[in-house]
């Protein structure tokens, strides 16, 4: 069935206000699973998604093991009320392909390699979609997976980019995505610009495909350094909350 078409660009603004290469508000909560190893909340515009680590720990059965490393799974979920059109619950192909592409988006930063015979389990449950799921799920257990103490080179930063009325624009959201003309998922290791992940639904031209990257190059860089304040100003939280139980307990002793 052809799509309807309608404009999606007015007056040099996308309907919803951005500009051809800006962002989508994102928050970040961290540790909000108390049973999960480490957890996050993350928010992309409209795009809400929860990521919960657990492991390292041993495999069942056994005959899964890997002597040298660690296996990790992926598993990425839209929840049946995530979307206008309510999902089917439980797995499908959509989400065992998204799975798959992510675990490998991830797999180049965690060391593996230190944790031989076990499994690294990585939930991640989207609540409510508006385009860009996968990413905002790479994002959120990318941050998760630090939280979690897992040892990792670096952090992953993931973002799209597409087209929408024969222009190259950053973060697509629902609406740009139904009726564009392409989506590039990509996700990269932001410090050193290596990419982990790049999928491709639609064309671009040789230029548009390098002012795509470009503009994802960039907001990989953006979203790290969200990623990377997170933590610290949640782990600062901790030690001080730390310092400051020491501090009060010597002051009873006394």
């Amino acid at each position: 069935m052809k799509k309807e078409k309608i404009e999606l660009i007015k007056d040099g603004k996308r309907l919803d206000g951005r500009g051809f290469e800006e962002l989508r508000e994102i928050k970040i909560e961290i540790d909000v699973l108390k049973r999960a190893d480490g957890s996050c909340y993350f928010e992309l515009g409209n795009n809400k998604a929860l990521a919960a680590v657990y492991g390292p720990r041993e495999i069942h059965p056994r005959h899964l093991q890997n002597e040298k490393t660690a296996v990790v799974v992926y598993n990425y979920n839209m929840a049946p009320f995530s979307a206008t059109d309510r999902k089917r619950p439980g797995p499908d192909r959509r989400s065992v392909e998204i799975s798959k592409a992510s675990r490998c988006a991830l797999d180049p930063v965690i060391l593996k390699e230190y944790y031989p015979k076990t499994t690294i389990n990585v939930y991640v449950e989207l609540l409510q979609s508006d385009a860009g799921t996968r990413t905002a799920a790479i994002n959120a257990a990318s941050i998760a997976l630090a939280a979690a103490g897992i040892p990792m080179r670096d952090l992953v930063s993931s973002i799209a980019v597409g087209k929408i009325d024969g222009e190259v624009v950053l973060d697509l959201n629902a609406v740009e995505d139904n009726h564009g003309e392409a989506d590039m998922p990509v996700a990269m290791i932001a410090r050193t610009n290596t990419i982990t992940m790049l999928q491709m639904d639609g064309r671009f031209t040789k230029d548009e495909f390098e002012v795509g990257m470009k503009l994802a190059e960039k907001a990989c860089h953006e979203i790290y350094e969200l990623q990377r304040a997170a933590l610290i100003a949640k782990y600062s939280e901790s030690v001080n909350a730390n310092v400051n139980v020491n501090v009060n307990t010597g002051r009873g002793e006394e």
